[in-house]
């Protein structure tokens, strides 16, 4: 089933009403007809509204609530993923893929060996870019909000911005073993704020790492073997989507 997001002033009593690039999707591209069934979000209150297709305008494709469904999928804590901005399009890779797991928000982070370097005019240009992957990949995953791609940060403005967050986890190839990760994957539960620090290809550097363990952040292994930057902070969520779920 197809689903699509909507501002909440766009739901009113029985009736939803679309706009925009879907209005044409639906229309143009995917050629719904009268009667079809869709799947709506206000991307707030975690609700899925099914509704079929009563009548098209010529901006409009005005629809007929039938049920709302309240159990969601969205994970029971918030996971905010701090990535060191990667090479060549592999934050594109990134964003898609920690959204499909549940990620929250994706915090890209400038840190020292981060090759990439934007300015205030490129940032915002890819920031746009990546929100629209993780709008296409929330609805390709049936999630019940669009995560936020933030702004890209410094390390010390993204650890500031983690300061409060219940569990801040780091993977550090000097970590302790897999027995101690264990126990603080474990230690998660519903209604936990988690942060997860992952590096640029050839990681942070030694005083990013010590200026996060001054802030509280853990250090994590993710076993015996040297993960890329675009995999590392998958297995994570992964790791937290099993504990959260389980």
């Amino acid at each position: 089933m197809y689903r699509f997001f909507v501002e909440p002033s766009q739901i009113q009593d029985k009736k939803i009403v679309i706009t925009g690039s879907d209005c044409n999707h639906i229309k143009n591209v995917l050629r719904m007809k009268i009667g079809e069934e869709i799947a709506v979000s206000n991307g707030n209150d975690n609700r899925e509204y099914r509704c079929g297709i009563e009548e098209y305008t010529d901006d409009e494709v005005i629809c007929t609530l039938r049920f709302i469904k309240e159990d969601g999928v969205e994970l029971p804590s918030q996971i905010y993923l701090f990535q060191g901005l990667p090479k060549a399009d592999k934050m594109e890779l990134v964003v898609q893929k920690a959204i499909e797991l549940g990620a929250y928000e994706v915090i890209p982070v400038a840190a020292k060996r981060c090759v990439v370097k934007l300015d205030e005019k490129k940032a915002a240009v890819k920031i746009n870019r990546w929100q629209g992957i993780a709008e296409a990949a929330a609805k390709q995953s049936k999630r019940g909000v669009i995560p936020t791609v933030h702004h890209v940060m410094s390390m010390k403005e993204a650890i500031e911005y983690a300061r409060n967050m219940d569990i801040k986890l780091i993977p550090y190839e000097l970590a302790e073993d897999m027995q101690h990760t264990r126990k603080l994957i474990e230690s998660v539960g519903p209604g936990k704020s988690i942060a997860v620090f992952i590096g640029p290809e050839g990681g942070f550097e030694e005083s990013e790492i010590e200026a996060a363990f001054s802030a509280g952040i853990e250090p994590v292994t993710l076993g015996k073997r040297i993960l890329r930057t675009e995999t590392a902070g998958l297995t994570v969520l992964s790791w937290l989507m099993y504990q959260l779920e389980s």
